[in-house]
């Protein structure tokens, strides 16, 4: 049976895996669980998988296993997963990961039939097996304070399917005793009658409240949409679940106020029962003058609540939080802002209350009084203000005007001297900036001299901010506020990359546009300034602005499309990069960057080809200024552009996904994209037609006396050209090629191999094209090279070929040896060698003077006496020359 589990057919397959099924849980055949487990992942059959999943025994080797196929491809596996969850597996026996990611995946399944299976698991077995029937017992095994979204999730779930249904006994007034008579101004006596919600039953109210009010909402609004009967029986329904929604909540706003207050009060272990409480408050109506002057006056409370902080064990303060957000969470502000908004919710007020605390907030800032601690509270604020801020005309005019808010507290907060307090500033720099028409130009220069001359944390930050303002306003515009008022965004080929910024000599100079700018950060050779913790990096934070641009550049049209080519070559490069081997949030970013790039728009196709050759060229060692190294550098170096290069060919090939408005899935068909798409998508700029006229184009520019390093290049630059295919619609790329093709036998005639699959791919367009004997003319040729944007002309190559006599390639034995002795001194180590060669001429090629063909013909006589033994030799040192071979460079692949 063993061996069985192993055949070629599947039915076999799966008779051989229940027989086996009974032996698995015998301690004598442990070899059989391990068989079925190494050979579950690697099974194709969906049924076979199924009945793997239905015969696995539970335990702690198997649960991993079984819980992994919650992911796998079939409706029947997952739904079959769920089911050995449910009835072979206790809720105790399962981590609360484990719990809570099967509930994660479960009910937010695609499949309807596998949703109902895990919810029939949670509400069969779970809820009324393991908890009794309470869902409150249930969050507790889910652990909710990490694990927020999935307790909302599984609540949302429970009261949908009415399984949980709040009775009138149960209110949130049960922890709020009214026993005594509070006395006004007696704190301690309002603490000791609030009794302190865990963060599950808190979470619990949230949740049940939200949904009654959802409720309520729908039914008024069935009520208002029919007519007659029905609309009465919708309003009574409704008018019942809002009398129940009032009944749960607390009878005053001053028990609500003192119920969050308790909360907050005690400490750090209920911040998340108090950030539920203060959700809650969305459900209550401020519609009342009184009671919105007790909600007004309690918001500002939240709002003038100083920061928590610890001391070290040195005496200095240490703020608890990110040090950014009001409270030191972004959930907490958010619940504070919504808060804020729902009191104060006509048109301008929430500005006016915000900008009122904020002026009081910085007043010792502006005085020079303030500590860091105060700084970052008043910056805080002002960050919600401006988040949440609908206008920038609703803040003009209040207490706080923009322009005194910029300058005494925005622009002197990113000077300041404690750095989480320039980390905040810059923040709010940076939603300031979004708010403005246009951004100004102090703004600006304090956001670029804070991304050059800041610490790595202030740097990510200002990075961060740069990014936004130019996607948001264009990077004309920010270059404009710095006084650059000419700027034509025309780039050319070699624009930000042929001499990179020292970021550490620029000081925020103006004549430095923000992209080039950008780009320093990406190659700035003091990685350890650049760089932050462990979990970001200036590198990192601009290659994800830089994909985000790319991956949406329909939405951004301020950045010229002809940056986009630029741009994601230099993502290639640092993408392969072994200096970006260590920046695994960056590498995670560009991977999925690159998985669905190509393939969601024919335009990303195009910008593809474009950055292709200039991608291989800046990563290629010893050639376009590039540093060589040691062979072993150089090999490794090579090997990883090769990679590149197949990497940047799978692209080009993958198809282009169909528009979302163009898929049907209720019947789960797909239909075909618009014609227009189709077309766009099979035109040569965007196809690998016009892709292997760009490397061809590039190898013929390489001029025919060339380094090891160009030689190289050249070589691995053929073997992804006879990789590409030819569409026959495309006859005119066909025959250009063709012709190209002729060209590049000579550039490579020394490599017989590859000269030889470059005559296979030559026939093979031969085969393809529909007229082989008509000759491309030259009008046709320019006319595909100026859609490809190439400046080329293949007049320029004809003289080469047509050389009457041409040199002897083989040198003398004197002249072998000093060649011999130059390579053996690795040319490649000084980046500029390539730059010493000047190119040679063709049109001096073809005319020769009389006595150079008397040299060339004595050459051939000298020549034919010499052995055979020579020519060998000569084969040998003439492939020694080449530091790492392409055959070399697959196999260590």
């Amino acid at each position: 049976m063993k061996v069985k589990v192993g055949d070629k057919v599947s039915v076999i397959r799966t008779f051989a895996v229940r027989s086996l099924s009974r032996f698995v849980n015998d301690l004598d055949n442990s070899d059989i669980l391990d068989l079925l487990l190494e050979v579950l992942p690697l099974e194709q059959n969906a049924d076979v998988r199924k009945t793997i999943v239905l015969s696995l025994p539970p335990s702690n080797a198997t649960s991993q296993a079984i819980i992994d196929c919650t992911l796998d491809v079939s409706e029947s596996v997952r739904k079959a997963a769920y089911c050995v969850l449910a009835n072979k597996f206790p809720l105790q026996s399962l981590s609360i990961k484990h719990r809570t990611m099967i509930l994660k995946r479960g009910l937010a399944d695609r499949s309807e039939a596998v949703s109902k299976e895990c919810l029939k698991l949670m509400k069969d077995h779970w809820l009324a097996k393991h908890c009794n029937g309470n869902p409150i017992e249930l969050l507790k095994y889910l652990d909710v304070e990490t694990y927020e979204l999935v307790g909302e999730s599984v609540m949302a779930a429970l009261l949908k399917e009415g399984l949980v249904k709040p009775s009138d006994g149960q209110s949130m007034r049960e922890y709020i005793s009214s026993a005594d008579v509070e006395t006004e101004g007696d704190s301690s006596h309002c603490t000791q009658r609030i009794q302190l919600m865990e963060a599950e039953v808190a979470l619990y109210w949230k949740a049940a409240c939200r949904h009654l009010q959802m409720e309520a909402e729908a039914k008024g609004s069935d009520a208002a949409a029919t007519m007659g009967t029905e609309a009465a029986v919708y309003a009574a329904e409704a008018s019942d679940t809002n009398d129940l929604l009032e009944r749960i909540l607390p009878a005053t706003l001053s028990d609500y106020v003192d119920l969050v207050k308790t909360h907050i009060d005690a400490g750090a272990n209920y911040r998340f029962a108090s950030r539920q409480l203060l959700l809650l408050g969305e459900m209550l109506d401020f519609s009342d003058a009184t009671i919105r002057k007790v909600a007004s006056a309690f918001v500002q409370d939240l709002l003038h609540r100083p920061l928590d902080y610890e001391v070290d064990d040195d005496g200095n303060k240490v703020v608890i939080g990110d040090g950014i957000n009001l409270g030191g969470d972004k959930d907490w502000a958010d619940a504070v802002s919504r808060l804020a908004r729902k009191v104060h919710a006509a048109t301008g007020e929430f500005e006016e209350i915000m900008t009122g605390a904020v002026k009081e907030l910085a007043l010792p800032c502006r005085e020079r009084t303030a500590d860091f601690i105060q700084w970052m509270h008043s910056l805080a604020v002002t960050g919600l203000l401006l988040e949440n801020a609908k206008s920038f005309h609703l803040i003009r005019g209040k207490p706080a005007e923009s322009a005194e808010l910029l300058h005494s507290l925005l622009l002197p907060g990113a000077k300041h001297v404690h750095l989480d307090v320039q980390r905040v500033a810059i923040r709010c720099l940076g939603l300031f900036g979004l708010l403005e028409n246009k951004p100004s130009g102090e703004l600006v220069k304090q956001l670029r001299l804070s991304f050059v001359k800041g610490c790595p944390t202030v740097s990510i930050m200002a990075g961060k901010v740069l990014i936004d303002l130019g996607m948001w306003h264009g990077p004309q515009e920010v270059d404009k506020a710095m006084g650059q008022k000419d700027i034509s965004f025309q780039p050319r080929n070699d624009k930000m990359t042929s001499s990179p910024i020292n970021l550490s000599e620029t000081d925020g100079d103006l004549n430095v546009e923000l992209l080039d700018l950008l780009c320093a950060g990406l190659v700035a050779s003091d990685r350890g300034k650049y760089s932050g913790d462990e979990n970001e990096s200036i590198e990192a934070v601009i290659g994800e602005g830089f994909a985000k641009v790319l991956l949406l550049s329909e939405k951004y049209p301020s950045i010229p499309a002809s940056l986009h080519s630029l741009l994601l070559a230099k993502l290639i490069n640092l993408y392969f990069s072994n200096e970006s081997k260590d920046l695994q949030r960056l590498k995670q970013c560009l991977s999925i960057f690159f998985e669905h790039y190509a393939s969601l728009s024919a335009n990303h196709k195009r910008c593809l080809s474009k950055a292709f050759v200039p991608a291989l060229r800046s990563m290629w060692p010893g050639i376009n200024g590039n540093a060589g190294g040691s062979s072993l550098v150089v090999s490794n170096k090579r090997k990883r552009a090769v990679q590149a290069s197949k990497f940047l060919l799978q692209m080009m090939q993958a198809p282009v996904y169909a528009k979302e408005t163009e898929v049907e899935d209720e019947n789960g068909i797909r239909n075909m994209p618009e014609t227009s798409d189709v077309s766009e998508q099979s035109s040569l700029e965007c196809g690998e037609e016009g892709l292997a006229i760009r490397i061809a184009v590039e190898v013929l520019g390489i001029h025919m006396k060339k380094t090891p390093a160009e030689r190289s290049f050249v070589s691995a630059l053929c073997r992804i050209l006879v990789l590409i295919q030819f569409r026959l619609s495309e006859q005119g790329a066909i025959k250009l090629m063709r012709r190209l093709l002729n060209h590049i036998f000579e550039s490579v005639s020394t490599e017989r191999d590859l000269v030889k699959e470059l005559k296979r791919m030559s026939d093979r367009l031969t085969g393809l094209d529909k007229h082989p004997d008509e000759e491309l003319s030259q009008d046709e040729a320019n006319l595909i090279f100026g859609r490809l944007e190439l400046d080329f002309s293949l007049d320029a190559q004809v003289p080469v070929l047509q050389t009457p006599a041409p040199c002897s390639t083989r040198p003398t034995r004197s002249r072998r040896k000093a060649k011999r002795d130059e390579t053996s001194s690795d040319e490649e180590d000084s980046p500029t060698s390539a730059q010493y060669v000047v190119p040679s001429n063709p049109g001096s090629i073809s005319t020769r003077s009389e006595r150079a063909s008397k040299t060339a013909a004595l050459t051939k006589m000298t020549a034919s006496i010499i052995p055979t033994k020579i020519d060998e030799d000569d084969n040998e040192e003439e492939e020694s020359s080449e530091v790492t071979s392409e055959e070399d460079s697959d196999e260590s692949d």
